[in-house]
């Protein structure tokens, strides 16, 4: 008998085409319904919660329910990591699944993540912060350091209280699947999106995962994480 993870057990889970377009639906952190999740995988509502309960016995979903309506979501952030992950690993090996479209520069520029920012902005927020000496990025781990507590408290970010009210990492590097990069992840990545959002510099897709900035959010955003310091 073999020991140790089953990884062909979470291969099955993932590999169905209606399960992955469901976690992929949810890569966007937001809670949706077993009606939502059926359109986008496709298949009858019936087929949709056969799917659904694989999914939470295998622990890559969560629901909760408020008042008659269910709503899931990823379990947690490793799965949302594991999930960008594989996305990576068959983008760079030229699995894909559509040509590209209208959507794709979008997605490309600038999505969510789970709860964090990627794609070529989300690249360039880590490689920024890391030239500027606010994330020591030694030895593949990612450390704010004390200049970078200032420069986030200048933001209105108190790193102290993230590491406080979470029991997840500050800062996480995670690859990024179009730009096969690493960008910012952990409680440090959500505070900064959801910065990003709340003074209305971007603004959430309704129809993708894409983020979409104003021309003054990105204006901002650009002044606040510039490349030249990487220089």
């Amino acid at each position: 008998m073999k020991e140790g993870p089953d990884i062909a057990q979470i291969g099955a889970l993932i590999g169905d085409p209606a399960r992955a377009n469901m976690l992929t639906a949810l890569m966007s952190g937001q809670a949706l319904t077993a009606t939502e999740l059926a359109g986008a995988a496709g298949i009858t509502l019936q087929t949709a919660s056969s799917h659904l309960a694989k999914l939470e016995a295998g622990g890559f979903i969560a629901q909760r329910k408020q008042g008659r309506h269910r709503y899931f979501t990823l379990a947690d952030a490793g799965v949302g990591r594991l999930i960008e992950s594989l996305m990576g690993f068959a983008a760079d090996r030229g699995h894909l699944r559509h040509r590209a479209g209208p959507k794709e520069p979008a997605l490309r520029k600038a999505r969510i993540c789970y709860d964090h920012l990627a794609g070529d902005f989300g690249v360039r927020m880590l490689d920024s912060l890391v030239a500027g000496g606010a994330i020591d990025a030694a030895d593949d781990r990612l450390v704010l350091t004390a200049a970078g507590e200032e420069r986030l408290a200048a933001f209105g970010i108190d790193a102290r209280q993230l590491k406080r009210s979470s029991r997840r990492p500050l800062c996480r590097s995670c690859l990024d699947w179009s730009e096969r990069r690493a960008h910012l992840a952990g409680t440090l990545g959500k505070a900064l999106l959801y910065g990003f959002i709340e003074r209305g510099w971007a603004r959430r897709s309704a129809e993708s995962r894409a983020i979409a900035f104003s021309p003054e959010g990105e204006r901002q955003f650009l002044a606040l994480f510039p490349l030249a310091q990487a220089a």
